[in-house]
């Protein structure tokens, strides 16, 4: 087996220019670095390194066996840097970006087990459906729920489950225009909406065959927040789209229906992004595992376990 040092020793020759800066940095002598260098070139049958009086240049070999030299160091520096983290007690200020509805359903009633949990850990959060620069802005997370995670650009994405969203409306409103049997009654029914273009706007909804249809509609009502929506909506003003997570308690009632059974929006991904795993902070990976264990989504977003300890 390949001596593991060796490999180290010659991505920090590569990596810093030359023996005597790598001597430097590793804290081993000049003339035994180049010494390895060499005994390797020997065990491997090939030479990596073009030695000149005035600078080192790769061989092809060179090249591409230092891509793996400095991938083993750059895993160990990881590894090492895992351990640190768990045997280190999370500290600092997390800034947090969360959608609104989501705040006031979810992650609003979870935070305080996160904070009983890790009492040196503060958390500053932005609640605001305002798509955040998390570099730009600061951020360390942002939560979010979407049906497509083709927008997430460069930044590192944690998948944390499903949100199913449902067509509802109050059996008021049903009684009053007629429930629909079929995708082209939907065009009976009074409609609300969280926004729309010159008047209008489209829903795009997925069948019990899977078909996905556009729905177009020209809403009675229009605001940019879902929890309004559902006030409007258990008031049967019109129907909408809404998060299960938001309107559970109103369809247990039977203050909210479902419209149509069987056609409904595709699922929204709830998910964390941040902009890199490599130099997290312990409370930012803290956090990050506990959205994962204590938001469980089953078929819907929606359930926070545990328990605040004891005092």
């Amino acid at each position: 087996m390949q001596d593991l040092n060796d490999m180290l020793y010659f991505a920090e020759v590569v990596d810093r220019g030359g023996f005597a800066a790598a001597g430097r940095a590793l804290g081993v002598p000049k003339s035994r670095l180049s010494r390895r260098i060499a005994e390797l070139e020997a065990r491997l049958g090939v030479r990596l390194l073009q030695r000149t009086t005035r600078k080192l240049s790769l061989t092809e070999a060179g090249e591409r066996y230092h891509r793996h030299c400095a991938a083993m160091r750059d895993e160990a520096a990881a590894g090492a840097e895992a351990v640190a983290l768990v045997q280190s007690e999370p500290r600092g200020t997390i800034r947090v970006a969360c959608p609104v509805t989501l705040a006031q359903t979810t992650i609003g009633s979870a935070l305080p087990l996160f904070l009983a949990r890790y009492p040196q850990v503060r958390v500053d959060m932005l609640v605001s459906n305002r798509v955040v620069n998390l570099v730009e802005e600061g951020f360390d997370v942002a939560l979010r729920v979407r049906t497509s995670l083709d927008d997430s650009g460069s930044l590192v994405v944690k998948n944390l489950g499903l949100s199913q969203t449902l067509l509802v409306s109050s059996p008021a409103q049903l009684a009053r225009q007629g429930r629909p049997t079929r995708f082209e009654d939907l065009s009976r029914l009074d409609t609300i909406s969280m926004g729309a273009a010159d008047g209008r706007a489209t829903w795009q909804l997925v069948g019990p065959d899977g078909t996905t249809r556009a729905f177009q509609h020209q809403p009675r009502y229009v605001a940019d927040d879902l929890l309004t929506l559902k006030m409007a909506a258990v008031r049967g003003t019109g129907f909408c789209p809404m998060p299960q997570y938001m309107c559970r308690e109103e369809l247990a009632e039977r203050r909210l229906v479902e419209v149509l059974p069987g056609w409904a929006p595709p699922p929204g991904i709830f998910h964390a992004v941040f902009p890199s795993r490599r130099g997290l902070l312990p409370a930012v990976r803290r956090f990050l595992d506990f959205l994962g264990d204590h938001i469980v989504a089953e078929g819907e977003l929606a359930k926070v376990r545990g328990r605040l300890p004891p005092i």
